[in-house]
């Protein structure tokens, strides 16, 4: 069949119903502030519904990002006076966020406090052991030397991970260390310590321990957790199989459920300190857990991404409405489907591209997207692209070009929706896990023999 171009955004524009900030059913003005191009898709979505839009996103190679999609501002602070909403999609705007509420600012977003969560991964593992959570032995170096001699010290097998908020395309510096005295690891430290110290100044050594790898997530709204919470779990490896480099994330599988023994176990004693900070948003922890245990890996005090591309396949109410309520510290329950959502990351060559390598990402910028068939939008979400003339292209450097997401009663059943609407994708050199749930039942047996899920 001949290839098409999906509509342009302004044909499938649906009103917006009662979902103002003062419930009066007009549109609601939403200022967007970004470090990345992460959240411009959930911004598209809020215009879809009829709201206004405006987004800002600091990061310069991201200048052509979203555009014809929504409208972009060179200066956010000129636009704070216009918007009823205000949402910070990242870490590092907690102390400007807390300013702007206790001016009266309707904000979603972080705090200083959970700022610090995330970022400084040494005080969000503290923070969880005072709150009574359980956490896996680590150490936090700024001194490579002083690492490799602790290694020396100290073998047994760990993992390196970067302190501070790490950009999307730092995250290979993670590193799982395969042997049991640590000897890997060291070597590699030895090998890149003068490049990885301006890279990742400060970075830590957890203790490595096996299972499955979970994470449990809500929706927060300053005062107490929206249910259902969300249960995910991410592949963040490159290639099927879980092969080759870390990437921020290739691709997820969740579900919504009521609050179990993994979330009580978690988040849920975190409460106290959520509720003192004030914070607005979505949360997560990221867990190991195993027969013995649950060991949380790290925080997510933020919309993640793709994450909130797959939230929004299997939440039922109009995600503008969710924001609206969420900024104004409703309490109300959020509609979703029952069953289990996926969504697949849709990248190019120009993922593995160095930021120098402008060969490279002019090889790929401004080539079409096109489909198969004649589409509609269900279940495809923008990262990395733009509109020209009615064409959608690829747009930034990143080579993360879309999230495709799908749902069903069954995992088999949401891998299937997914994948055909892949199938319905032309993109040059395209690329993406084609194994993302494929997990799920080993995985599932397990928790459920510990316990966890109930």
């Amino acid at each position: 069949m001949a290839a098409s171009n999906l509509p342009m955004p302004e044909s499938t524009v649906v009103p917006a119903k009662n979902s103002s900030p003062a419930g009066n059913g007009k549109p609601v003005k939403f200022l967007f502030v970004a470090l990345e191009s992460l959240s411009g898709d959930l911004a598209w979505t809020i215009k879809k519904e009829g709201h206004e839009v405006r987004m800002y996103i600091k990061e310069k190679s991201d200048a052509d990002v979203y555009s014809g999609f929504i409208d972009k501002v060179e200066k956010w602070e000129d636009s704070v006076d216009w918007a009823d909403i205000i949402i910070f999609d990242d870490v590092e705007f907690g102390i400007i966020a807390e300013r702007l509420r206790k001016k009266g600012k309707l904000i979603i977003g972080g705090t200083e406090y959970t700022d610090q969560l995330e970022m400084d991964r040494e005080f969000g593992q503290m923070e969880m052991k005072k709150h009574g959570i359980n956490i896996l032995p680590q150490w936090q170096f700024s001194n490579y030397d002083e690492a490799i001699e602790f290694l020396r010290n100290n073998a047994d097998r760990y993992v390196m991970k970067p302190s501070g908020n790490t950009p999307s395309g730092g995250k290979g510096l993670l590193f799982i260390g395969q042997e049991e005295d640590g000897k890997d690891l060291v070597e590699l430290l030895e090998q890149n310590k003068n490049v990885w110290q301006k890279k990742a100044p400060v970075f830590q050594l957890q203790k490595y321990v096996n299972g499955v790898e979970v994470a449990v997530g809500a929706f927060f709204n300053g005062h107490d957790f929206i249910k259902p919470i969300n249960i995910n779990f991410e592949h963040k490896r490159v290639f099927p199989g879980d092969i080759g480099p870390f990437a921020g994330e290739m691709g997820t599988l969740m579900y919504w459920a009521e609050p179990n023994n993994l979330f009580k176990a978690t988040l849920l004693k975190m409460l106290p300190a959520l509720q003192a900070s004030g914070y607005i948003g979505y949360v997560d922890i990221n867990c190991i857990v195993n027969g013995r245990g649950i060991y949380p890996l790290e925080w997510t005090c933020r919309f993640g991404y793709p994450t909130i591309f797959i939230h929004q396949e299997g939440i039922l109410m109009p995600m503008g409405e969710l924001l609206i309520k969420l900024a104004r510290g409703e309490d109300f329950e959020l509609k979703t489907k029952k069953g289990f959502q996926i969504g697949v990351r849709i990248n190019v060559p120009t993922f593995f591209a160095k930021a120098k390598d402008r060969e490279a990402v002019e090889m790929y910028r401004d080539l079409p997207i096109l489909f198969k068939k004649k589409a509609n939008l269900d279940g495809i979400h923008i990262e990395d692209v733009k509109i020209d003339e009615g064409v959608w292209r690829i747009a930034g450097e990143s080579g993360v070009l879309m999230t495709v997401t799908g749902s069903g009663t069954t995992v088999q059943e949401a891998r299937h929706q997914v994948y055909s609407r892949i199938g319905n994708i032309m993109i040059q050199n395209m690329f993406y896990r084609t194994d993302i749930g494929l997990k799920w039942h080993a995985d599932s047996d397990r928790l459920q023999t510990w316990g966890y899920l109930y």
